[in-house]
Protein backbone atom coordinates (compact mmCIF):
# COMPACT_ATOMS: atom_id res chain seq x y z
CA UNK A 1 0.00 0.00 0.00
CA UNK A 2 2.57 2.40 1.07
CA UNK A 3 4.48 1.70 -2.40
CA UNK A 4 1.14 2.31 -4.38
CA UNK A 5 1.54 6.00 -2.45
CA UNK A 6 4.90 6.31 -2.99
CA UNK A 7 4.31 5.48 -7.34
CA UNK A 8 1.23 7.83 -7.14
CA UNK A 9 3.18 10.61 -6.05
CA UNK A 10 6.38 10.09 -8.29
CA UNK A 11 3.39 10.03 -10.94
CA UNK A 12 1.76 13.24 -10.40
CA UNK A 13 4.85 15.33 -9.57
CA UNK A 14 5.64 15.94 -13.81
CA UNK A 15 1.79 17.10 -14.16
CA UNK A 16 1.92 19.25 -11.63
CA UNK A 17 5.01 20.73 -12.83
CA UNK A 18 3.24 21.07 -15.55
CA UNK A 19 0.84 22.97 -14.25
CA UNK A 20 3.15 25.42 -12.64
CA UNK A 21 4.83 26.27 -16.25
CA UNK A 22 2.01 27.02 -17.25
CA UNK A 23 1.06 29.38 -15.08
CA UNK A 24 4.12 31.49 -15.00
CA UNK A 25 4.67 34.31 -17.10
CA UNK A 26 7.37 35.08 -19.48
CA UNK A 27 10.14 37.71 -18.61
CA UNK A 28 10.18 40.54 -21.00
CA UNK A 29 12.97 42.95 -20.71
CA UNK A 30 13.45 46.70 -21.68
CA UNK A 31 16.44 48.81 -21.59
CA UNK A 32 16.67 52.92 -21.51
CA UNK A 33 19.06 52.79 -25.09
CA UNK A 34 21.67 55.37 -25.05
CA UNK A 35 21.16 57.12 -28.46
CA UNK A 36 18.96 60.36 -28.03
CA UNK A 37 15.62 59.41 -29.63
CA UNK A 38 15.12 63.15 -30.87
CA UNK A 39 17.75 64.76 -33.40
CA UNK A 40 21.01 66.10 -32.10
CA UNK A 41 21.44 69.25 -31.98
CA UNK A 42 24.53 71.40 -32.27
CA UNK A 43 26.31 71.80 -28.88
CA UNK A 44 25.79 74.50 -26.70
CA UNK A 45 28.51 75.22 -24.49
CA UNK A 46 27.27 78.52 -22.80
CA UNK A 47 29.85 79.67 -20.73
CA UNK A 48 32.00 76.86 -21.25
CA UNK A 49 32.07 75.66 -17.55
CA UNK A 50 32.63 72.36 -16.81
CA UNK A 51 30.11 69.81 -15.04
CA UNK A 52 30.55 67.04 -12.45
CA UNK A 53 26.87 65.06 -12.37
CA UNK A 54 26.24 63.28 -9.07
CA UNK A 55 26.70 59.51 -9.40
CA UNK A 56 23.43 59.06 -7.67
CA UNK A 57 20.28 60.36 -8.75
CA UNK A 58 17.75 60.16 -6.29
CA UNK A 59 14.22 58.07 -7.06
CA UNK A 60 11.31 57.70 -5.15
CA UNK A 61 10.70 54.16 -4.32
CA UNK A 62 8.45 52.75 -6.60
CA UNK A 63 10.95 53.56 -9.35
CA UNK A 64 13.65 52.13 -7.33
CA UNK A 65 12.50 48.11 -8.71
CA UNK A 66 13.32 46.61 -11.52
CA UNK A 67 9.56 45.63 -12.82
CA UNK A 68 7.89 48.55 -15.15
CA UNK A 69 5.01 50.50 -13.16
CA UNK A 70 2.08 52.49 -14.58
CA UNK A 71 -0.26 54.12 -12.25
CA UNK A 72 -3.78 52.76 -10.91
CA UNK A 73 -6.74 54.45 -9.45
CA UNK A 74 -6.36 58.03 -6.94
CA UNK A 75 -3.51 56.94 -4.96
CA UNK A 76 -2.65 53.08 -6.39
CA UNK A 77 0.19 51.83 -8.56
CA UNK A 78 0.12 48.29 -10.69
CA UNK A 79 3.37 46.66 -11.30
CA UNK A 80 3.16 45.40 -15.09
CA UNK A 81 3.94 41.35 -14.29
CA UNK A 82 6.48 39.83 -16.78
CA UNK A 83 8.02 43.50 -17.81
CA UNK A 84 11.35 44.40 -16.27
CA UNK A 85 14.57 46.38 -16.43
CA UNK A 86 17.17 44.93 -17.51
CA UNK A 87 19.09 47.67 -15.83
CA UNK A 88 17.70 49.24 -12.87
CA UNK A 89 16.77 53.24 -13.24
CA UNK A 90 19.23 54.11 -10.40
CA UNK A 91 22.18 53.08 -13.05
CA UNK A 92 20.67 53.73 -16.22
CA UNK A 93 19.26 57.24 -15.43
CA UNK A 94 22.34 59.15 -14.28
CA UNK A 95 24.25 57.68 -16.68
CA UNK A 96 21.66 58.46 -19.42
CA UNK A 97 21.88 62.07 -18.12
CA UNK A 98 25.42 62.56 -17.95
CA UNK A 99 25.48 61.63 -22.08
CA UNK A 100 22.76 63.22 -22.46
CA UNK A 101 24.08 66.81 -21.02
CA UNK A 102 27.43 65.58 -22.67
CA UNK A 103 26.19 65.69 -25.94
CA UNK A 104 24.19 69.07 -25.53
CA UNK A 105 26.71 71.61 -23.88
CA UNK A 106 29.89 69.70 -25.67
CA UNK A 107 32.64 67.05 -25.59
CA UNK A 108 34.68 67.44 -22.66
CA UNK A 109 32.38 69.92 -20.68
CA UNK A 110 29.99 67.40 -18.52
CA UNK A 111 31.48 64.50 -16.33
CA UNK A 112 30.06 61.22 -14.16
CA UNK A 113 31.30 61.98 -10.14
CA UNK A 114 33.71 62.13 -9.87
CA UNK A 115 35.72 63.91 -12.62
CA UNK A 116 39.25 62.08 -13.50
CA UNK A 117 42.39 63.74 -11.72
CA UNK A 118 43.40 67.36 -13.47
CA UNK A 119 39.68 68.29 -14.69
CA UNK A 120 38.68 71.71 -12.99
CA UNK A 121 35.30 71.05 -12.29
CA UNK A 122 33.50 74.23 -12.41
CA UNK A 123 29.68 73.17 -11.44
CA UNK A 124 28.33 70.21 -9.77
CA UNK A 125 24.79 68.88 -10.36
CA UNK A 126 22.18 66.77 -8.29
CA UNK A 127 19.25 65.61 -9.66
CA UNK A 128 15.83 64.25 -7.83
CA UNK A 129 13.42 62.56 -9.97
CA UNK A 130 9.93 63.20 -7.86
CA UNK A 131 7.78 61.58 -10.82
CA UNK A 132 8.41 59.14 -13.56
CA UNK A 133 4.95 56.98 -14.31
CA UNK A 134 2.62 56.70 -16.72
CA UNK A 135 -1.49 56.86 -16.34
CA UNK A 136 -3.41 53.69 -15.79
CA UNK A 137 -4.27 53.88 -19.56
CA UNK A 138 -0.66 54.68 -20.77
CA UNK A 139 -1.09 57.29 -23.31
CA UNK A 140 1.10 59.84 -21.15
CA UNK A 141 4.15 59.39 -19.49
CA UNK A 142 4.40 62.30 -16.73
CA UNK A 143 8.30 63.11 -15.50
CA UNK A 144 8.33 65.78 -12.21
CA UNK A 145 12.05 66.07 -11.77
CA UNK A 146 14.35 68.81 -9.54
CA UNK A 147 17.95 69.39 -9.84
CA UNK A 148 20.83 71.63 -8.01
CA UNK A 149 23.44 73.27 -9.72
CA UNK A 150 26.73 74.22 -6.97
CA UNK A 151 29.15 76.16 -8.13
CA UNK A 152 32.59 73.57 -7.36
CA UNK A 153 35.02 76.95 -6.92
CA UNK A 154 33.24 78.71 -3.62
CA UNK A 155 30.76 77.35 -1.23
CA UNK A 156 29.53 80.92 -0.63
CA UNK A 157 27.14 81.05 -3.87
CA UNK A 158 23.61 79.32 -3.25
CA UNK A 159 23.30 76.41 -6.05
CA UNK A 160 20.69 77.21 -8.67
CA UNK A 161 17.57 75.42 -8.76
CA UNK A 162 15.76 74.10 -11.54
CA UNK A 163 12.74 72.33 -12.05
CA UNK A 164 10.75 70.55 -14.88
CA UNK A 165 6.95 69.06 -14.64
CA UNK A 166 5.93 67.59 -18.35
CA UNK A 167 4.31 64.83 -19.83
CA UNK A 168 5.40 62.48 -22.80
CA UNK A 169 2.51 61.10 -25.12
CA UNK A 170 3.17 57.23 -25.55
CA UNK A 171 2.58 56.25 -29.37
CA UNK A 172 0.62 53.37 -28.20
CA UNK A 173 -0.21 51.98 -25.03
CA UNK A 174 2.17 48.72 -25.20
CA UNK A 175 5.07 48.56 -23.00
CA UNK A 176 7.89 48.87 -25.51
CA UNK A 177 6.41 52.32 -26.06
CA UNK A 178 6.07 52.90 -21.84
CA UNK A 179 9.52 52.02 -22.00
CA UNK A 180 10.75 54.03 -24.95
CA UNK A 181 8.69 57.17 -23.52
CA UNK A 182 11.05 56.89 -20.14
CA UNK A 183 14.33 57.33 -22.76
CA UNK A 184 12.62 60.32 -24.43
CA UNK A 185 11.18 62.39 -21.00
CA UNK A 186 15.02 61.83 -19.88
CA UNK A 187 16.27 63.64 -23.36
CA UNK A 188 13.51 66.50 -22.85
CA UNK A 189 14.77 66.85 -19.05
CA UNK A 190 18.76 67.13 -20.47
CA UNK A 191 17.54 70.01 -22.87
CA UNK A 192 15.85 72.16 -20.18
CA UNK A 193 18.71 71.64 -17.83
CA UNK A 194 21.47 73.10 -20.53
Amino acid sequence: MKRRLALGGVCMAPWMLAACASNSVATRWYELRGEPPGPKPAPRPGDGALWEVSGAVTLPGALDRDTLMVSSGAAGLQALAGHRWAEPLRDSIPRLLVADLALLRGEGLVWRAPAPAGVAVARRLRVEIITLMADEARRALRLQARWWLTDARTSAAAPTLGAADFSVELANPSVDALAAAHRLALWQLAIRMV
